[in-house]
C-alpha cells in the first residue's frame, strides 16, 4: 500500500491515553449529570431559576449568584450543579497527561526540539489551569 502514512510511536501513545481519558471523562460527566438530575445532591442554583441568568453577562451572573470565578468551584463540589466540573477538569487535564507520556519516547529518540515543545506545552497548560496566566475579560 504505497503512500500510506503510519502513525509514529508517540502519536499512538498520545492517542491511547487520549482515548482512555476521554472515555473516563465522559463516564464522569454522565455519572455527575445523573446525580444532578436525580436530586441526590442539592444544586446551588435551582433549575427553574436558570433562565433568568441566561441574559446576564458573566460578571453580573457571578455577582448576582455569589459564585467566585476560577477554582472556587472546588469548594462547592458538594452541590450537584458544580459536581460536573470534576469531569470537565479531568478532561481538560488529559492533554497534560498525554504530553507527559510522550516525553520519554521523544527523549529516547534524542528529539530535543520536540521534548522542549512538549515540556513547554505542559508548563503553559499547567500555568493556565492554575490561574497564573490570565487572558480575556474574566
Amino acid at each position: 500500500m504505497a503512500g500510506r502514512i503510519k502513525a509514529t510511536e508517540e502519536q499512538l501513545a498520545y492517542a491511547r491515553i487520549l482515548d482512555k481519558g476521554m472515555k473516563i471523562g465522559l463516564l464522569i460527566l454522565i455519572i455527575t449529570f445523573v446525580i444532578y438530575l436525580s436530586g441526590i445532591l442539592p444544586p446551588y442554583l435551582i433549575l427553574s431559576d436558570l433562565p433568568k441568568y441566561w441574559s446576564m453577562s458573566v460578571h453580573k451572573y457571578l455577582e448576582y449568584t455569589g459564585i467566585n470565578p476560577g477554582w472556587a468551584w472546588v469548594d462547592m463540589v458538594y452541590k450537584s450543579d458544580f459536581l460536573n466540573f470534576i469531569g470537565i477538569a479531568f478532561l481538560a487535564g488529559v492533554t497534560i497527561v498525554c504530553y507527559f507520556r510522550i516525553i520519554p519516547i521523544l527523549f529516547k529518540r534524542k528529539d530535543i526540539v520536540y521534548v522542549t515543545i512538549a515540556v513547554l506545552e505542559i508548563l503553559v497548560l499547567m500555568f493556565a489551569a492554575s490561574g497564573i496566566l490570565k487572558a480575556g475579560g474574566h
